[in-house]
């Protein structure tokens, strides 16, 4: 019986899809509350950054981060990998090394068997071993929906810590792993999708972004992010305010997802892509339709969003060929004007 269950059926949201929208998140987050006041929080959650990072002093820091999710695969062994590889990424996308993780597991008793949750853990167990830290503990619960991630613990050197909010004028931009998960899971639910292509985007989902601990080392890698729920425009969204400036992007050497018209000609786009651009739509020129449906598409386990100063470009594309990367960059960061980001 357990073979037959499909997860995504037991859940309203999909992956990184289910995140809160940006502007819903902001209304949460805001507060009048003093917070303690501690120099040793080197970024805490007032920074829209992938995790928060603590001095321990010798200069080095400890990075501590959570991710957890509803499924976004059926197969409750990819779901867990899926889900482990996405949580994982944010240390990566910190410049740093990831220590050991917890298990976060909720999970509908009474209506998934017992056995499935298990599957959830096994693949969890496997990506991080992939990763070369041990699934330590755990905490779950009785929940309504099925749901699963992980509680990471990473180290980075401080000179090496990367931030979304650092990038400098005339950096150039790359992006690790194509766009375009969002509308292929989407597809997938509505069952319209070709094996071939669910199949290219679940392995983009589990591919781990450790390329994130080479970039750390790399003094002209300015700033980094990874690209999950708020789609690519989000999270360049948040580098760009953060850095003060604007962004210039080249729309068809953005990453995708190959077959990905294919499915957007089918209406196949997620809820959280129109939530995407409500949340942060302002300032953006030159979109239409079409480039809104791929830029704002909710990615998960997405890869990583790299400014990288200009001149070193080449530098850095051949450090990324010795690790097995080929990249081509889509953007440069520019002086802040009136348009946030520009596509071309």
């Amino acid at each position: 019986m357990s073979e037959k269950i499909k997860l995504t059926q037991y859940s309203h949201g999909a992956g990184c899809g289910c995140k809160i929208a940006p502007a819903v998140l902001d209304s949460i987050l805001k507060s009048s509350a003093p917070s303690p006041n501690d120099p040793r929080l080197l970024v805490g959650h007032d920074k829209k950054d992938d995790a928060a990072v603590f001095d321990i002093g010798n200069g080095r820091a400890i990075i501590s981060t959570t991710d957890f999710f509803m499924p976004i695969v059926d197969d409750a062994f990819d779901f867990g990998r899926i889900a482990s590889v996405n949580a994982i990424s944010d240390v990566y996308a910190m410049g740093g090394t990831p220590l050991m993780a917890i298990a976060v597991l909720g999970w509908p008793i009474n209506t998934v068997p017992a056995e499935l949750a298990g599957k959830v853990l096994e693949g969890a167990r496997k990506v991080c071993a992939d990763a070369g830290i041990p699934l330590a503990g755990g905490h779950s619960i009785d929940n309504p929906e099925p749901l699963f991630g992980l509680a990471v613990t990473g180290e980075v050197m401080i000179s090496n810590l990367k931030q979304n909010s650092t990038a400098t004028e005339g950096c150039t931009l790359f992006l690790t792993k194509p766009v375009g998960v969002g509308i292929f899971t989407t597809a997938q639910k509505k069952g319209i999708v070709k094996i071939e292509d669910f199949n290219r985007a679940v392995e983009t989902m589990l591919t781990l972004n450790k390329p994130g601990e080479t970039f750390g080392k790399l003094p002209y890698v300015k700033a980094m992010t990874d690209v999950t729920g708020f789609g690519l425009l989000g999270h360049l969204g948040e580098m760009v305010d953060g850095s003060n400036l604007s962004a210039e992007i080249e729309f068809a050497k953005v990453p995708k997802l190959p077959n990905i018209d294919f499915y957007i000609n089918q209406g196949s786009m997620p809820g959280g892509t129109k939530r995407n651009w409500d949340s942060y739509g302002n300032g953006i020129e030159g979109i239409d339709d079409y480039k809104r449906s791929i830029l704002c598409d909710p990615q998960t386990s997405g890869g990583l969003l790299v400014a990288v100063e200009h001149g070193k470009e080449n530098h850095f594309l051949k450090v990324c060929e010795s690790i097995g990367l080929k990249l081509e960059s889509f953007g440069k960061l520019v002086q802040k004007g009136n348009a946030r980001i520009t596509i071309k």
